[in-house]
């Protein structure tokens, strides 16, 4: 069994969702959000994300982080400040000592409805199937929950194919 943490980063709103994976069972642990006051300085801002998704580790001991990528917005401004609370969103639990995967948000859609462009309404709606007990969630909290089911995926197949390919690679004697 293990433990994954998602995380939808954003400088005022960072989505945060732990997940455990048995085998091919998915358990929620728990979710929620780092706000930040829109009011403080950038600096503050980032330690604010960090504190509080170093804290998020603390509590449920991941055993690995997966980080949705940003995208680009129109607004370089925007771009910029999202990249910085993506740094933080990368280096909180790569502090930790834990795995970071990054996963772009049409992967993670595509692995969770079928669909790369499925609108936020049926990711939730899947979160919900999938993590029974999820109940009510904002969508930061959601998508993070959505990263780290991506993961599971993503990790399970490896983890089926990667006999197979290491065999592949074997040099014949």
């Amino acid at each position: 069994m293990s433990r994954v943490l998602g995380i939808d980063p954003g400088l005022r709103r960072t989505g945060w969702g732990v997940i455990e994976i048995a085998g091919n069972r998915l358990r929620h642990v728990g979710h929620g959000v780092v706000d930040t006051d829109a009011r403080a300085s950038v600096p503050e801002r980032l330690r604010a994300l960090h504190d509080g998704l170093a804290q998020v580790v603390a509590r449920f001991a991941p055993d690995e982080a997966a980080v949705e990528e940003s995208f680009v917005n129109r607004n370089p401004d925007s771009t910029l400040k999202l990249g910085l609370a993506r740094g933080v969103a990368l280096l909180a639990p790569a502090l930790a000592g834990l795995p970071v995967h990054e996963y772009a948000a049409n992967r993670i859609k595509k692995a969770l409805v079928g669909a790369g462009h499925a609108d936020k309404e049926q990711v939730a709606l899947m979160v919900r199937h999938l993590l029974p007990g999820v109940g009510e969630a904002t969508a930061d909290a959601t998508d993070a929950l959505a990263a780290a089911i991506c993961h599971a995926h993503a990790a399970g197949t490896h983890a089926r194919w990667q006999p197979a390919a290491d065999a592949a690679a074997k040099p014949a004697r």
